[in-house]
């Protein structure tokens, strides 16, 4: 801790020392704040340049004399100005740039001075977030970039655990922790989340977006493309960029609520939904300081769109006249007898198929104070909460062996509510040294999730069973240091930029357990005696069955739906990784451009790994440009997939089972074949163009993404009860004793292939006394299996369990291959017009019967808003998500699940809630 002091002290006095002699200073900025990276130039003395730093500022040394003074910045008109200064003068100069937007310049994808997204070697798009958010229906990130960025895809899950609180994302239709998260261009922190129970993403690990509050993100930048070499694991896919808010001396607000009036809501409006946000910022000091703080408010309720169960509600073992004498066959359905005796319906026992209930908050911030000249210290993060409240599926008294007809005889819906809790922290300082940017930054990020399962019992506990658990959570902790260098040398060919850098990463991820309750079967013994004279002993890690509903069948132990977290599932593992990296951009030419790059990881965990990157761009004419990259990537396996392990109950095949996941270093991994997690490796190709004429704009990027050793979540390897050999009657009782009739693991087991292309196109044009916009994006990307299953030899003959037909379609196909969305907007005076139209592409059902593995049509969804000034800074914007109440196609009755679903829970495409209706008003001061 006293070295990290030391070192940190002096960086801080290297930094923070400057010359106090006869210079040119200022400040450069447009009319919505500071511009880092623009350029300031001394007319005719080649060597007086200089390159704003973070907080806006410049010094350039001169002698006496007269100068002409130019400011520049890539997507910005020049400004100019003349200036005298006399022995031992110093001059300030404070430009204000104008003349196009921020939206148009981007720093994701080079170490080099910031750049025109027409203009960069490799493809990225560029969302102006405070402008989006004025117009769109969507309040949350995940859903603002699902129907903005046709290559970004997150939809709200439904009846999957934790999932349904903290929506997976992707990139180019690959896994959500196959795209690497940076704020500010520092790396942010996973979420503490597996996703293991029957949705996208399944067994993968992201970042859980909804944690920042838009109204802190000045702009958003998606990198497109491999960039692992750049920015370590996990940019398979490529980097999503949030760069924050920077703007001083003004207040905005706004307060958006909205429901959906959909054909299928309950109650006419449902899902209400309520957002609030906050966002001021101040000057620090005078020069080019500030702070800017957001705080956000989020309330949603839940909503329902289940169809009417109909399978078995009671049995004649429910009607106590019955009970006594079952009928032949035991168990007969008397359901709509029973329902009219209790005055019921079938109604009544839904299990509630929507969106969870949530409510919570954010307090972010950003922040900048200059020390020197040539230096600042900078800082940004926040914290944020969310409680959230997500149903299972509904229990039924004829479901004797997970109810209790005296605590529930109508039986019972299960509710899963989590406490999720999001803190950050970045501190850096930069500045220059002997010519040299230099940045040192260390960033924190920490997510917790706490799970606690209401209105459910421990059915082996019988009428002493509490109705509330406390189940556990999980806990993950990252902390980044980082050191950055970089330099432009302006007299080598048309401009050489050399960056080199080294990063220190350490991870910690733990499970903690629940209340003994919520994870124990209480009707489990050992026979210490014989098999003919037994002597049964309570123990929990038994065998022996000894509590046993009205059908003979055995009583499940734990809280009905989410089984708690027992101590054996208890973990605190940590591990850490150092980097170094080296990138080289070289401008042979204005127009030839090469991008080089090479990355050296080493983890403590699993090894080392070498990366590189060949990106390259020739501009023809200022109408078309040719960009192509090469790279290869790799990620790690993340703590959760090393040493996750838990007991879930999941539902397959009509009936809910048991199954446990077990590490790859677990007995029953070993006595399976279970090979122990590597890192997964790719290999990224992407080629396009970029042209811009007149008022079009246009970019067109094709790619080609192998991945080596991807890591899965297998299937069941259930208990084998016939002919068992003596290995097999080993993982029996592993299974018993973790309460569990099934095993699933984390592998690396497959190889894929992804390609596809992406194409944007943009139309900026005063019409009449407004401004016209249309953008048309499109995405076509499709992921195969390449080769064969990875499987030991040990597990020949289970390739199909390994890696099932559900994982592969999940993999596949349960999210649009194709999407493309096209927007107009239309501003004049005070009125402003907004119409999208969204293409979803058709997506498949995820499950193991091949004969249901139905595919569902691609949809249009229409999005519209109109606003209005009502008074200087206080605006009005009605409008609709999904205008006409577009529904995803209905399920067949094979994976209706007995008339539960009404829409696929599997496949999903934009959801299945039908219209929403908003109202925002935004105001400033």
């Amino acid at each position: 801790m006293k070295t990290t002091t030391f070192y940190l002290f002096f960086a801080f006095l290297l930094l923070s020392w400057s010359s106090y002699g006869q210079s040119i200073t200022g400040t450069v900025r447009d009319t919505s704040g500071i511009l880092a990276g623009a350029t300031i130039r001394v007319a005719g003395i080649t060597k007086k340049a200089a390159t704003t730093d973070a907080s806006g500022r410049y010094q350039i040394p001169v002698n006496p004399g007269k100068y002409t003074v130019t400011a520049s910045y890539v997507g910005y008109g020049q400004s100019r100005k003349e200036i005298t200064l006399g022995p031992g003068e110093t001059a300030t100069l404070d430009f204000i740039l104008t003349g196009s937007s921020l939206n148009e310049v981007v720093v994701t994808g080079s170490r080099s001075a910031p750049r025109s997204r027409l203009s960069s070697s490799v493809p990225v798009d560029v969302v102006d977030v405070k402008k989006i958010t004025r117009d769109v229906p969507q309040v949350s990130l995940n859903q603002i970039l699902n129907y903005v960025a046709p290559s970004f895809s997150s939809n709200t899950q439904t009846l999957a655990d934790g999932t349904d609180h903290i929506d997976p994302a992707s990139l180019r239709g690959l896994g959500p922790d196959q795209v690497l998260v940076l704020i500010n261009g520092k790396r942010r922190h996973n979420t503490s989340l597996v996703n293991i129970n029957g949705s996208f993403g399944k067994g993968s690990v992201g970042t859980d977006l909804n944690a920042i509050p838009t109204a802190a993100i000045k702009r958003i930048e998606i990198l497109r493309d491999g960039a692992a070499a750049q920015y370590g694991s996990d940019a398979i896919a490529g980097v999503i960029n949030l760069v924050l808010n920077t703007d001083t001396s003004n207040i905005s607000a706004s307060l958006t609520t909205g429901a959906y009036a959909s054909g299928e809501s309950k109650d006419d409006l449902d899902g209400k939904n309520v957002q609030a946000n906050v966002n001021y910022g101040l000057p620090v000091g005078t020069r080019g300081g500030f702070i800017n703080l957001t705080g956000s408010y989020d309330y949603r309720e839940y909503t329902d769109r289940s169809g009417i169960f109909t399978g078995t509600i009671f049995t004649d073992y429910n009607d106590p006249a019955l009970a006594a004498n079952p009928g032949t066959p035991a168990g007969l359905d008397i359901t709509d007898a029973e329902l009219s005796k209790r005055g019921l319906s079938r109604s009544d026992f839904g299990s509630r198929v929507g969106q969870s209930a949530n409510r919570g908050g954010s307090l972010f911030f950003n922040a900048s104070v200059p020390l020197k000249q040539d230096a600042e210290v900078y800082a940004f993060g926040g914290l944020n909460f969310r409680k959230g409240e997500a149903a299972a599926f509904f229990r039924t008294p004829s479901q004797l062996t997970q109810t209790n007809a005296t605590i529930y005889p109508n039986g019972f819906l299960p509710l899963i509510s989590t406490d999720n809790y999001d803190q950050s922290l970045a501190v850096g300082i930069r500045g220059t040294l002997g010519g040299w940017k230099v940045d040192f930054s260390n960033t924190y990020g920490q997510n917790t999730v706490d799970f606690t399962v209401n209105n459910t019992l421990n059915a082996s506990l019988l009428t002493a069973s509490p109705t509330s658990f406390d189940a556990g959570g999980y806990l993950f902790k990252q902390n980044t240091t980082n050191i950055d260098f970089s330099r432009k040398f302006e007299d080598v060919l048309s401009g050489l930029n050399l960056a080199f850098g080294a990063e220190h990463r350490y991870e910690n991820y733990g499970i903690t357990a629940g209340e003994e309750a919520s994870y124990v079967n209480y009707g489990k013994a050992t026979n210490v005696g014989t098999a003919s004279n037994p002597v049964l002993i309570p123990d929990r890690k038994g065998t022996v069955d000894t509590r046993f509903a009205a059908n003979g069948a055995a009583y499940a132990g734990g809280a009905q739906s989410f089984p708690g977290f027992s101590p054996d599932n208890a973990v605190n593992a940590t591990r850490t990784s150092v980097a170094a990296y080296a990138d080289a951009e070289l401008n042979f030419t204005d127009k030839f451009l090469l991008d080089g790059a090479l990355r050296f990881e080493n983890y403590s965990d699993f090894g080392s790994t070498l990366n590189w990157k060949l990106s390259g761009r020739y501009k023809f004419a200022d109408a078309f440009l040719l960009r192509a990259a090469a790279s290869t990537g790799f990620r790690a396996p993340s703590l959760h997939q090393r040493y996750f392990s838990a007991t879930s109950t999941i539902f397959t095949s009509g009936a809910f089972v048991e199954s446990g996941t077990f590490t790859n270093d677990s007995r029953v991994a070993k006595l399976l074949g279970i090979p122990e997690l590597k890192e997964e490796t790719s290999k990224n190709l992407s080629a396009g163009f970029t042209s811009s004429i007149g008022d079009f704009k246009l970019t067109v990027d094709g790619y080609l993404i192998d991945i080596d050793n991807r890591i899965v979540y297998t299937g069941q390897f259930a208990k084998v009860t016939s002919n068992p050999t003596a290995k097999d009657i080993e993982i029996n009782q592993l299974l018993d004793q973790a309460n569990a009739g099934s095993a699933r693991f984390f592998a690396n087991a497959i190889d894929t292939r992804t390609k596809g292309i992406d194409a944007v196109l943009s139309y900026t044009k005063n019409l009449g006394a407004g401004i016209f916009r249309a953008d048309l994006a499109g995405t076509y990307a499709k992921t195969t299996i390449r080769g064969n299953i990875k499987a030991s030899e040990q597990l020949a003959g289970r390739e199909t369990t390994y890696f099932d037909d559900a994982s592969r379609i999940y993999l596949e196909s349960a999210v649009p291959q194709s999407k493309a969305n096209l927007s107009l907007n239309y501003s004049v005076r005070k009125l402003s017009f907004f119409l999208r139209n969204v293409y979803f592409g058709k997506v498949r059902e995820a499950t193991n019967t091949v004969a249901a593995q139905d595919w569902y049509d691609a949809k249009v969804v229409t999005d519209v808003s109109a606003g209005y000034e009502l008074y200087k800074n206080l605006r009005l914007t009605v409008g609709a998500n999904n205008l006409f109440d577009i529904y995803p196609d209905k399920v067949s009755q094979a994976n209706s699940s007995s008339g539960r679903f009404v829409y696929s829970r599997s496949a999903q495409q934009f959801g299945f809630n039908g219209r929403y209706v908003f109202t925002r008003l935004n105001f400033g001061f």
